[in-house]
């Protein structure tokens, strides 16, 4: 690939950090008891925020007030998968994009079923690791639990088959991400393990997916804008880092920090 295109590439996820600054989307995660305040800290820290508004009879009064929508099955109590449902439904009738990510689906049947349901729903991107992807396209049976036991290139030919079918962006995260519109492929070589080695790495990602996804109509851009900007902080916080406590915490302040210029230069979107 030629290097204008790379750095025109870059240069679009750098403008995209400074919009999401400047628009400080307001994301509606209905996700794990997990990860909750992990994902509503890191979507602070890059300059959006976060209602964890999941109560049916709520949920979908509120979607059409977010900027962006979260749906992540990896707790799926009753209570909430009625809200997921609800709120999903409200997003796409409002037009606020939404983002599935189908958390541990492939042998556990009750959030199997659920994911199934709300891809009917056409999410605006679907974010998960390879094995979920294979599982949600029924072309494989999930990995182990919330880990993958596929790879994201494996995953792509099932990817591009969901982006196609479900009018949707999928993200298939990965040592390299992949991100697809059934057309067109990006892969973003940014990141590092210890993403892997913390709580909510991948739950949160998703909730910055929805915000990035709130700023415009070319959502494989703003998919794209969304992993590079989350990954290049990881490696930010990495290099300072000592292992997955120190992680974390420079983790946050490395969203907090990292800036247009820190994507134009260290970028590395293929």
């Amino acid at each position: 690939m030629n290097s204008r295109l790379l750095n025109n590439r870059a240069h679009t996820v750098a403008e995209h950090l400074v919009e999401l600054r400047r628009a400080a989307p307001l994301v509606q995660c209905i996700t794990n008891s997990v990860v909750t305040n992990v994902t509503a800290n890191v979507l602070l820290a890059l300059g959006a925020s976060a209602a964890m508004a999941d109560v049916p009879g709520e949920a979908g009064v509120f979607a059409p007030i977010a900027s962006g929508l979260l749906v992540n099955l990896g707790t799926p109590h009753a209570e909430q998968r009625v809200a997921m449902l609800e709120a999903a439904c409200a997003a796409t009738a409002a037009g606020t994009p939404w983002v599935l990510d189908p958390v541990a689906i492939g042998l556990l049947p009750v959030r199997t079923a659920l994911a199934e349901e709300l891809l009917w729903l056409r999410p605006t991107v679907i974010r998960g690791n390879p094995s979920e992807i294979l599982a949600l396209a029924g072309a494989g049976a999930g990995g182990r639990g919330v880990d993958s036991t596929d790879s994201a290139e494996a995953a792509l030919p099932a990817a591009r088959g969901l982006a196609r079918d479900f009018g949707s962006i999928v993200a298939v995260s990965g040592p390299v991400d992949v991100v697809t519109d059934g057309a067109t492929d990006i892969r973003v070589s940014n990141g590092t393990e210890l993403l892997t080695r913390v709580t909510g790495g991948g739950c949160a990602l998703g909730a910055v997916i929805a915000a990035f996804a709130s700023l415009g109509d070319d959502r494989l851009a703003t998919t794209v804008a969304a992993c590079a900007v989350y990954t290049i902080a990881a490696e930010q916080a990495a290099a300072v880092s000592r292992g997955p406590g120190s992680f974390s915490v420079a983790f946050l302040d490395a969203l907090a920090t990292v800036g247009a210029d820190d994507v134009r230069t260290l970028a590395a979107i293929a």
